[in-house]
């Protein structure tokens, strides 16, 4: 199961972190980001040696406007703490490791 990235632990597990990072930035009310979760799931069931996160929007605005978040979702993969890929829109397993690189 994906983790909730919140304003509050982002620096932690995001930028601190040991580990690579995909974000899914979403919102409940977002039809797309619906069709997001299965495939978040189960990327973070998969790769353990990732840390998969969803950033709800609507409660996390601090974060939405930091990375200028204006369509949903919106997926952003970090690397020792740095952005190396983003992409928005629904995307399959595959689209969303090669984030990565």
């Amino acid at each position: 199961m994906a983790v909730a990235i919140t304003n509050e632990n982002f620096e932690a597990l995001v930028l601190k972190g040991d580990k690579p990072v995909i974000l899914d930035f979403w919102a409940e009310w977002c039809g797309p980001c619906r069709m997001m979760t299965p495939v978040i799931d189960e990327l973070a069931e998969e790769n353990p040696d990732l840390l998969i996160g969803k950033v709800n929007v609507d409660k996390n605005m601090e974060l939405a406007l930091r990375f200028g978040i204006t369509s949903i979702p919106t997926l952003i993969a970090f690397r020792d703490g740095d952005v190396v890929g983003q992409a928005v829109g629904v995307r399959s397993k595959e689209e969303v490791l090669a984030l990565l690189g």
